[in-house]
């Protein structure tokens, strides 16, 4: 196990040290396939999604996916380190995506290939996936057509190895309220701008009935708002956007027919497919994490676990509250305990 934890750290410093931005991962997806074949493992590579199926699969048996992505977002500017340079200092480690999620994806590779040498009672499959930062159409949702079924999630992202056990969703709306130009010194026109201003004050004041234990209410924030081409025209359209986070309790598609009814604009989501998800406390995963005293809860930032059809937990080494931040960094003694975790995990989970 030192053996694999050591490699693991050295791919991670790899993964820094390589540009990834969501939609350029090819390099970091040739070094975890290398990483996967040097060990043994059987990789595939669709895209720039990297999986392996464990040798002992065996299709009568349930499958758990194992999860992370190895995109990452762009440094900012008030970055004081070099956000590539994989920097070491004590325990400390410093680059972009070391902790979002690059601790996480390599802990998760030694936890699959520990298994290898230690099968479990059930099927893993290992999946590091492209475009997470962005929900884009070639990460995770390119390659689940081309996995067996699969019964359970782990999605490695920066919990301190809590439980993530429910995960708010995410719907934009793209609003669009109408109306018809005139001269702004006349009493003439039907300003679109008014019309949106009533509809984003019906927005504000709404409340979704249902709440939920873990996640809390539905979130719903307007975000943008455009309209007019001079200081002298009526605006005959204005454009706003909404920003709802959804919990599990409301699909994504009923918060969208709900606003419809709300308001007179005119409402275009973006996108449906990325939906809250929670698993039950009954779960034997979740019994398990609790029997090693880990603690449950609800997270309100988005995962591709929002587009995986079948129970997930999202739970990894790190802080979320270190992601997409200046000087982004992960501890070595980190994911060394999120190795541990992760092979105690499952090491006596059933199925």
């Amino acid at each position: 196990m030192d053996t694999l934890t050591a490699d693991a750290i050295e791919l991670l410093k790899q993964l820094i040290q390589t540009p990834s931005f969501s939609r350029e991962e090819d390099q970091t997806a040739d070094h975890i396939f290398r990483f996967l074949t040097f060990h043994g493992a059987r990789p595939e590579r669709n895209a720039h999604n990297v999986w392996a199926v464990s040798r002992h699969y065996d299709p009568t048996r349930p499958t758990v996916l194992l999860n992370s992505h190895h995109d990452t977002v762009k440094p900012g500017a008030t970055w004081t380190a070099d956000p590539f340079g994989a920097t070491l200092a004590g325990d400390r480690l410093t680059g972009l995506g070391s902790n979002d999620a690059g601790a996480s994806a390599v802990s998760l590779l030694a936890t699959f290939l520990y298994f290898e040498q230690h099968p479990p009672a059930f099927n893993l499959i290992c999946a590091i996936t492209a475009e997470e930062e962005i929900s884009g159409p070639n990460g995770i949702r390119r390659l689940l057509p081309l996995l067996p079924e699969i019964a359970l999630g782990i999605v490695g992202e920066p919990t301190q190895m809590e439980l993530a056990v429910a995960e708010k969703g995410l719907v934009v709306l793209d609003c669009v309220a109408h109306g018809r130009t005139g001269h702004a010194a006349r009493e003439e026109g039907e300003n679109a701008l008014y019309k949106a201003l009533d509809d984003i004050q019906r927005l504000r004041g709404f409340q979704f009935e249902r709440v939920s234990e873990l996640l809390g209410p539905v979130k719903l924030t307007v975000t943008q708002i455009q309209a007019g081409t001079q200081h002298n025209v009526v605006p005959d359209r204005c454009t706003f956007v909404a920003d709802v986070r959804t919990n599990e309790l409301y699909s994504n598609q009923e918060v969208v027919d709900i606003v419809r009814e709300l308001i007179g604009a005119d409402v275009v989501p973006r996108s449906v497919h990325l939906n809250s998800s929670r698993i039950a406390p009954k779960h034997p995963l979740v019994q398990r994490g609790l029997a090693l005293g880990r603690r449950t809860f609800g997270s309100v930032t988005l995962s591709d676990q929002s587009m995986m059809p079948f129970v997930t937990v999202k739970i990894g080494p790190g802080d979320s509250a270190r992601s997409h931040t200046p000087d982004e960094y992960i501890l070595l003694s980190e994911i060394r305990a999120g190795i541990r975790g992760y092979v105690e995990l499952l090491a006596e989970l059933e199925l």
